[in-house]
């Protein structure tokens, strides 16, 4: 068949414009559809992570929103002493919004000293001397540098909240890259909050082996007559389900994705059957030269294959480029999911624009491969 493949494209280039404009659709449906592939990916890619990580937070009772919960810090040492708990870290979360929304910042407020063991991060720039030593100071994600071009030495600022860059840093998990770590004083005492003695949440890091859901509950048990109540649950589980809606709206997208599939259908199969209308004594011609029906039927395939696969290759690599350059993500109560362009991705959306272009070529193809010989040359 590869012998025939001059043959093909120069029946695609003949019509040149009509090839383009099916490329640059099905270009369009498959960046899309990459772009719906990835939130998923990432939503997947976050619950995967944090459920290996085997960590616990702590969260106030009948509560939802970061700026709703304040927990008693010395939690901490209390929680410590439960058997099967390695190590407590008492966060303080701020951010400028506890909805759904695209460009979310996220601070996390640690005791310095323990962000990079409750974190697998590498600097990119700056220092973790600089960072330590200033109670200003903070470290943040490249996702969020890139997407507000900031640099070491830059001040940044969100409402009244004001930290010195000490640092950018790369994580192996893409969801940490969009936050901001700074120290957990500075957070506390930050201008208007006033939340000395209280933090947001603690998260609970286990020995190996230790069972997570006895945990959860020996911890809500020990403050269930406490000043404050706790909520306790697997680090992936509370993420999902502070996520909420979100992940609603997420799994809905896939149709969205469906729709892009059938965008694709549609387009490739109407220019192949334009194509064979109006190639019907060419076909004819073909046969009375000893092409048989096998070979006109899998040259009209490849045609469709070969402009799907074309554009729907495009669209990818637009997209995967978008996504990389990008670094979006989408955030709720405080919680990241990256856009996440994995490999996997990829190779779904080259498969789809494959089947697609050979679902939408098998019609037209047995048409021209059944087209009557005499009566095709009889016509004008």
């Amino acid at each position: 068949m590869l012998k025939f493949f001059p043959l093909i494209f120069k029946t695609l280039w003949r019509h040149r414009s009509r090839t383009a404009l099916t490329c640059i659709g099905a270009a369009i449906a498959l960046y899309v559809f990459c772009f719906v592939g990835a939130v998923q990916e990432g939503m997947a890619d976050m619950q995967a992570r944090q459920a290996a990580k085997g960590s616990l937070i702590v969260f106030q009772g009948n509560k939802f929103c970061p700026a709703t919960s304040h927990l008693p810090q010395d939690y901490q040492q209390q929680i410590k002493k439960i058997p099967g708990v390695d190590d407590v870290i008492p966060i303080q979360v701020f951010t400028n919004n506890c909805r759904a929304s695209l460009d979310v910042i996220v601070f996390y407020g640690l005791p310095p000293d323990k962000i990079r063991k409750a974190r697998d991060f590498q600097l990119k720039a700056g220092s973790w001397s600089e960072f330590e030593e200033h109670q200003d100071a903070a470290v943040i994600g490249t996702a969020v540098a890139s997407r507000r071009e900031i640099g070491v030495g830059d001040k940044f600022s969100i409402g009244d909240l004001t930290v010195q860059v000490a640092g950018i840093f790369t994580s192996s998990d893409p969801a940490e890259e969009n936050y901001i770590y700074s120290h957990l004083e500075f957070l506390q005492r930050g201008k208007g909050m006033n939340l000395v003695g209280t933090v947001t949440q603690h998260e609970v890091l286990l020995k190996p082996g230790t069972d997570q859901l006895a945990i959860c509950e020996a911890i809500d048990d020990k403050f269930r007559g406490g000043s404050v109540e706790t909520d306790t649950r697997p680090k992936g589980v509370f993420q999902a389900k502070s996520l909420g809606d979100l992940t609603q709206l997420v799994e809905m997208s896939k149709y969205l994705g469906y729709a892009c599939v059938v965008i694709v259908l549609s387009l490739v199969s109407t220019t192949t059957v334009m194509s064979v209308q109006d190639r019907i004594k060419e076909h004819a011609v073909f046969q009375t030269l000893g092409f048989t029906g096998r070979t006109v039927f899998a040259l009209v395939l490849s045609e469709s294959i070969i402009l799907s696969l074309i554009g729907g290759a495009l669209g990818i690599a637009l997209a995967v480029v978008t996504l990389e350059f990008s670094s979006l993500s989408v955030s709720a109560e405080a919680v990241s999911v990256a856009f996440l362009p994995s490999v996997r991705l990829i190779l779904v959306s080259l498969a789809v624009a494959i089947v697609t272009g050979l679902a939408a070529g098998i019609w037209p193809a047995w048409q021209a491969a059944r087209v009557d010989i005499l009566g095709a040359l009889r016509a004008s």
